[in-house]
């Protein structure tokens, strides 16, 4: 066994002994971090106590703590923080814990994160339904040794975002009367922000948002057979469409804003996901 094969097995078996399984898990980019707190019987086990779980420090994501209870009919892990690849860490630390979920018995993944608004149609606000990515980091987080346990060495990339999971995303939308926006997501390294000739490289590649994390995560989700979903808060219009300086400060009070319509399109999606 690899040793990177090792620290997933090591990280799963302590978060079953001291958490318990999950069917589903609810990974919470900036702003989302409070919506731990509404699981039902919940517990939560800080990241510095899990082995090989790296610890975040980026504004918006601090906490580190690996929730579990319940939430529409069934067991969630919510995931409150997350790193990145722009804080050093690297790849395989950063998509560590989804390979975990998969030895944890998580089915269904769903990623949350704030992003900046490519599409000019769009506003600030806005919730969108990741129907694909593009991944424009240049490194590809299944490069290197193949974990065989976990999936195979070329995996399908055509469908990465579930189609079971986009209906119910898309019904809870309907049932709350949410306009909820679908397009294509795109990944940059960061940390500085995209460039106003990067955003419109990024249009005319038919990106609709723009951000620095996900991508890893649903790539890796895939790979290990999981069905995952990604859905984007557009926090800011992107680099160059409004004549004013990008702030994680504006990306933070945004996503603070629309805190209520997220919570209960997560929490129509949940309930409405199926086995």
């Amino acid at each position: 066994m690899s040793k990177e094969m090792e620290m997933i097995r090591d990280m799963a078996n302590c978060v079953r002994q001291r958490l318990g399984e999950a069917d589903t898990a609810v990974v919470l980019g900036s702003g989302l971090g409070s919506y731990a707190e509404t699981l039902e019987d919940a517990e939560w086990l800080s990241y510095r106590e899990i082995p090989g779980m790296p610890n975040p420090t980026a504004p918006g994501h601090e906490g580190g703590r690996w929730w579990r209870g319940r939430k529409g009919g069934r067991y969630v892990y919510m995931l409150q923080g997350r790193v990145h690849c722009y804080e050093g860490y690297s790849m395989a630390d950063v998509i560590r814990y989804v390979r975990a979920m998969k030895l944890l018995g998580v089915r269904h993944l769903l990623l949350t994160n704030a992003a900046g608004c490519v599409n000019t149609a769009w506003q600030p606000g806005d919730l969108m339904l990741i129907t694909d990515e593009i991944n424009f980091s240049g490194v590809n987080p299944l490069r290197g040794e193949n974990l065989d346990e976990l999936g195979p060495r070329f995996p399908d990339m055509s469908c990465v975002c579930d189609p079971g999971m986009r209906r119910a995303c898309e019904d809870a939308a309907a049932a709350i009367g949410l306009g909820l926006r679908q397009g294509v997501y795109m990944y940059f390294m960061g940390p500085s922000y995209e460039t106003p000739a990067e955003i419109r490289m990024a249009r005319i590649l038919g990106a609709d948002a723009v951000g620095m994390s996900t991508v890893p995560e649903m790539i890796a989700a895939r790979h290990s057979g999981m069905a995952v979903l990604g859905i984007s808060c557009m926090t800011n219009m992107a680099a160059g469409i409004l004549d004013q300086p990008l702030s994680h400060t504006e990306v933070q009070e945004a996503a603070a804003r629309v805190q209520t319509s997220f919570r209960a399109l997560l929490d129509g999606t949940i309930a409405g996901l199926r086995d």
